[in-house]
């Protein structure tokens, strides 16, 4: 045996297999590694600790973390989530499931799955959705494909220059490799200009159309038009939205979008320095077999009971890779249940209050701000929950100075702006306390 007494591979098969390849041994295999990035000391590890000491250890770590007020927003927005989503989620029986492929021994996360896929429907008004998309821009990515899947003579699909950063940039990374043409569409006072869309349209090479439904400015988009202009070049129309703001805006759906994607962090997922965060896609009946993720469907078992299944299986590890629709192996079904579960505790009434006092405590900031004399409205356009001005001060010094009073805000936009976010977890007297703080610096 080698090394190492649980892998099934002897000296042996390991020489074979070098051989193969035509490499020496296991370390050639590292041979394009610059020589001065090979790490050649002893790693630094401290001894063996009781669990008491572990505990310890940790908790001081943690404790060097700044724990701000988090007033920003630009995707990823610290909403309230209920004390019992995360015990539900920590439930072995969940937190240990991997992808539900034996439907006979999976009926519990395959429930749970369809009840997400349920709930995403309703949000967005679409008929179908799927789960396991990784996050919101990668959904975005996966729409933009699935767009040209359903035109295939047509390899151009259209950006609106007000989707958020990391949304374009990931677009253009899966485009760059799947042969995708983009083009963007410039924003116009703060949204997606309908006359620059109208004239990239006009060749009739355009597969996809990706809009905001809120946008990187935190301005609701008009799309009224919009899907007709696009049907009418026989293209789709995708549309990337907030989930947690579709209970009071217009849905997909109402706008006449073929396609919807987002990130379903804003329905009470935590923060948690990035992740790990779950995307979401709804789309209608008509393109549902170009879909890509996991789509659990419910059917009826032989005694006549309802059961689910996970169906129309057109991904990579069910069919020949180059005929897939989609070659993503992520599986965020314990972030689907999360959301499942803040959506079942939240219901109609709890969605509206959040977006209710976000939208209240946005526009009360907002006022305040402007009332400093340190910034100038940058669109006077409608809002719900965010929003970007124009800084008269430094933005680096206004950052460092709420970042020293307790404040993540401000944060800078590629144009110059800066960006302030308020959710239902933020309270006046916080927002009085920050205002005060940028009032009495000397910027």
């Amino acid at each position: 045996m080698g090394q190492f007494a649980y892998f099934p591979h002897t000296d042996e098969d390991i020489s074979l297999m070098l051989e193969r390849i035509g490499v020496g041994s296991l370390d050639g295999l590292y041979s394009d590694v610059p020589e001065d990035c090979l790490f050649k000391g002893v790693y630094d590890l401290p001894e063996a600790m009781s669990e008491m000491e572990v505990r310890r250890h940790f908790e001081a770590l943690g404790a060097k973390n700044s724990k701000l007020k988090i007033f920003a927003g630009l995707g990823a927005y610290d909403h309230y989530a209920p004390s019992v989503i995360q015990y539900i989620v920590s439930r072995s029986e969940f937190l240990t499931a991997y992808t539900p492929y034996q439907c006979e021994i999976s009926q519990g996360t395959l429930r749970y799955i369809f009840e997400y896929q349920s709930m995403i429907c309703m949000l967005t008004g679409l008929a179908v959705s799927n789960a396991s998309l990784y996050d919101g821009p990668t959904a975005a990515a996966e729409a933009m494909r699935m767009s040209v899947a359903c035109s295939p003579k047509k390899k151009r699909v259209l950006l609106s220059a007000a989707l958020l950063p990391n949304v374009l940039r990931v677009v253009e990374t899966y485009a760059r490799y799947y042969g995708v043409e983009l083009t963007l569409v410039e924003a116009e006072g703060g949204q997606t200009s309908r006359a620059a869309l109208e004239r990239e349209l006009a060749p009739g090479d355009v597969a996809g159309v990706i809009v905001p439904g809120i946008n990187r400015y935190g301005i609701v988009e008009n799309l009224e038009g919009f899907a007709d202009l696009v049907h009418d070049r026989k293209g789709l129309l995708i549309e990337y939205c907030d989930p947690s703001a579709l209970a009071v805006t217009k849905t997909p759906a109402e706008w006449g979008a073929d396609i919807a994607v987002g990130d379903g962090q804003s329905l009470g997922i935590p923060l948690c320095y990035g992740g790990p965060y779950v995307g979401f896609m709804a789309t209608t009946d008509a393109c549902l077999r170009k879909m890509p993720g996991r789509i659990v469907g419910q059917t009826a078992d032989k005694d006549g009971k309802r059961s689910y299944v996970l169906t129309l299986q057109a991904r990579e590890q069910h069919i020949r890779r180059e005929k897939a629709t989609s070659n993503i192996c992520s599986n965020e079904s314990l972030m689907a249940l999360f959301v499942t579960v803040y959506l079942s505790l939240m219901g109609p009434e709890g969605m509206k209050r959040v977006n209710d006092l976000s939208y209240a405590g946005a526009h009360y900031l907002h006022d305040r701000l402007l009332s400093t004399g340190k910034f100038a409205e940058a669109f006077d356009k409608p809002f719900l929950k965010e929003f970007v001005l124009k800084p008269l001060v430094p933005a680096d010094r206004l950052q460092e100075v709420l970042l020293s009073g307790g404040y993540f805000a401000a944060v800078q936009t590629e144009e110059g702006y800066v960006n302030f976010c308020v959710t239902e977890k933020r309270t006046k007297a916080e927002i009085d306390a920050m205002v005060s703080i940028i009032q009495e610096a000397e910027l």
